[in-house]
């Protein structure tokens, strides 16, 4: 790499930028046959007799070490360089940055296991987050550029003249990027776990340290040239297992074109085992252990006083009759487990209740992968209703996930990296392309996923249940857990809870194939995990550095001092991610969705508005993102579990039209576009230099006067 290094200057007016790009092709395209000799060498290895474990550290520190090579390559402190790569990015390579970038832990892991747990419904993320590139390729990405700041707060700083819009968009954009972040901190804490054994919270830290060597010395430089990087491990390591299941079940190498036939295959067997007796009986007993935690609620206090009795009396009666050590312990642990008073059992015990009645539900909860939306537009009241929230709350995400896309300061940003706005614009083809080949791969994914479950793993011997189970199941017993709970020794689908998180991580071991290519899957991960948390990372130091360091406490401090801060900020603010990341606060989905709401309505209506409308200024923009981001954050806070819990809401959840907190955006961002029109008009014109500014950015042939 340090021929193209990354060297400041390499790509500054007057330097050819074809030999460069010349360059970049022959590094990157060694790099990726390097890159597949390496696999093939552990392969061999692994048949040779290599430990998995030994396999899993190898990919782990293999590829940390690489991207950390990389960011001590690209080490800089040089303002142009550290928070835009010196502007000379070419198109291409700025797609492929973008792509891994943009494909976070949620792309990677989370998007196929929610399509394979929810079937249809789960395409609103692949629609929303491919159409918000639509909307940036045709709205911001190549005005942006024109304008020519580093961040997006310098450009609602500069556009809407002063600092409070500029202060409340480093806010929002500390918000949303650490909610972000905090998501693939997650998702590095789950694949470092699954490749080294290490407990979860130690893994989330020696993830972390891939990240911050990347970032932190080199900035968006460093970031950049280890996104193209980790772009080309992440796909390979999606599509070869993907390949691999299509070849197993169809004999055709291109799952995407022919896992609709396997999806019949998957709808037909999941009726099957809707009616199969033993997946009935296992229900019932998951519906009467519902009904036993629904009474115990009821019952308080006096159930909780008769658990404790009936607890403490078995340990005593065992220990009575000298026992096996064994079940001694074990009620002992049963007895420690009982809840300590009213509030936390009435906690405990209604979480228990709705987990059994979700595992009481036919195929464990999981609706027919083919249906469009739940309920029933001809049934009865109930099924009407349930279908339009149904369709609702589908549209509802698709729309915040597209618009929350075009908002995210972490992806504009990549924008900022190329030479030229025609090279913003060609940027952003070559993301869609690149995000296009996972994106469209997902939910044949899912499907084939699904079938393997449906055909192979159900009806299996308990003792002769493949290896991988109990893998994960050590890894976080949340996430996988089966149990025989109708003591028949057969596995049925409803004694497996499984969530989505690891569905991707686990395909290759579904699959049966080499742990090998586990171990690149899950590198694959890493590297999607490691590439947004870098970008993440940089725009919330960048926000405090640049934006309120420098351009608003100290504008005569020197760029060292500047550059050497964003790093000490950066190093705190990774930390507190990390720390925050190992309480598992929410699944990674969610906390990404999450971060989509709250830059759609605190950035899309004053960065749309700022471009293409003149008229729009400082009190309109400023107004207009705090009220978007309030009702935002005040609907998210009062609906979503987790968040209740943390500010202490105790009234009932009162969904507004039935409006899952996932798209709470659905309401800030028109809130926030009539904020702005409305305040705008009511109060004065921007600067006449800014209204002509705004113009020759969309006008750029329209003389000047």
């Amino acid at each position: 790499m340090a021929d193209i290094s990354f060297e400041h200057g390499a790509g500054t007016p007057g330097a050819d930028r074809r030999t460069f790009k010349k360059q970049l092709n022959k590094v990157y395209g060694w790099y990726t046959g390097g890159f597949i000799a390496f696999v093939v060498l552990l392969a061999i290895l692994e048949q040779a007799g290599l430990p998995r474990n030994w396999i899993g550290f190898i990919f782990l520190f293999a590829t940390v070490g690489l991207y950390a090579g990389i960011g001590i390559m690209s080490r800089t402190t040089d303002a142009a360089e550290y928070y835009v790569a010196g502007r000379r990015v070419p198109a291409v390579y700025n797609g492929m940055a973008t792509g891994a970038d943009w494909m976070s832990a949620a792309s990677f892991i989370g998007m196929a296991g929610t399509l394979y747990l929810t079937g249809f419904s789960g395409l609103a993320f692949i629609l929303g987050w491919t159409g918000g590139y639509c909307l940036v390729a045709l709205l911001l990405a190549p005005y942006l550029r024109k304008f020519g700041q580093f961040t997006i707060p310098d450009f609602l700083g500069a556009r809407y003249e002063g600092n409070l819009p500029r202060f409340i968009g480093i806010v929002a954009a500390i918000l949303c990027s650490f909610t972000y972040v905090v998501a693939q901190i997650y998702g590095v804490g789950l694949i470092t776990t699954r490749l080294s054994g290490l407990a979860f919270e130690i893994g989330i830290f020696v993830g972390l340290g891939g990240i911050l060597v990347c970032s932190f010395l080199g900035g968006m430089r460093a970031v950049t040239w280890t996104q193209v990087a980790q772009y080309i491990i992440l796909i390979i390591a999606y599509l070869v297992p993907v390949i691999w299941l299509s070849v197993k079940q169809t004999g055709v190498p291109v799952p995407q074109a022919v896992y609709g036939y396997q999806l019949e295959k998957v709808s037909k067997r999941g009726d099957e085992l809707r009616a199969d007796p033993k997946e009935l009986e296992v229900a019932a007993i998951f519906k009467a252990r519902a009904a036993e935690f629904d009474a115990k609620v009821k019952g308080l206090p006096g159930s909780l006083a008769t658990e404790r009795s009936a607890t403490a009396k078995k340990v005593t009666d065992l220990q009575a009759a000298n026992a096996p050590s064994t079940e001694i312990t074990a009620a002992e642990k049963a007895m420690a487990a009982v809840p300590k008073d009213e509030a936390s059992a009435r906690k405990a015990w209604t979480a228990a209740k709705a987990a059994n009645e979700a595992q009481a539900r036919p195929l464990a909860g999981m609706p027919n992968h083919a249906q469009i939306y739940a309920g029933d537009p001809n049934g009865d009241a109930a099924a009407r209703k349930t279908f339009d929230e149904s369709r609702r709350n589908f549209l509802a995400l698709v729309f915040c996930l597209m618009v929350g896309t075009a908002a995210l300061p972490h992806i504009l940003m990549r924008y900022y990296t190329t030479p030229s706005v025609r090279e913003a614009r060609e940027s952003v083809t070559w993301s869609l392309f690149f995000i296009f080949l996972l994106y469209f791969t997902a939910p044949a994914l899912a499907v084939l996923v699904k079938f393997e479950v449906f055909n192979v793993l159900v009806g299996t011997p308990f003792n002769e249940l493949p290896a991988w189970i109990a893998n994960w199941s050590k890894v976080d017993p949340s996430l996988l857990s089966v149990s025989d709970v109708n003591n028949d020794g057969i596995f049925q689908l409803s004694e497996m809870k499984i969530g989505g998180d690891i569905i991707v991580l686990a395909t290759p071991e579904i699959g049966g194939l080499p742990y090998v290519i586990s171990g690149m899957v899950a590198a694959g991960g890493l590297a999607a995990a490691l590439s947004t948390a870098d970008g993440l990372l940089l725009t919330i130091a960048n926000a405090l550095s640049h934006d309120l360091y420098y351009k608003m406490i100290d504008p005569n401090a020197p760029t060292s001092r500047r550059v050497a801060l964003s790093k000490a900020l950066l190093l705190v603010v990774a930390l507190c991610a990390a720390a925050v990341a190992a309480q598992k606060p929410a699944d990674i989905l969610f906390l990404v969705s999450a971060a989509f709401s709250f830059a759609a309505a605190a950035f899309f209506p004053a960065l749309v508005l700022g471009i293409f409308w003149k008229r729009a200024n400082r009190w309109g923009a400023s107004l207009g993102m705090m009220a978007g981001l309030g009702v935002t954050f005040y609907y998210m806070a009062t609906t979503q579990p987790w968040m209740r819990s943390v500010f202490g809401v105790t009234s009932p959840i009162e969904l507004w039209w039935g409006i899952q907190p996932i798209s709470a955006g659905l309401f800030g961002v028109p809130v926030g576009f009539a904020v702005i029109i409305i305040v705008s008009l009511l109060t004065g014109e921007p600067k006449k230099e800014t209204q002509e500014l705004v113009e020759h950015v969309r006008y750029p042939d329209l003389k000047r006067a």
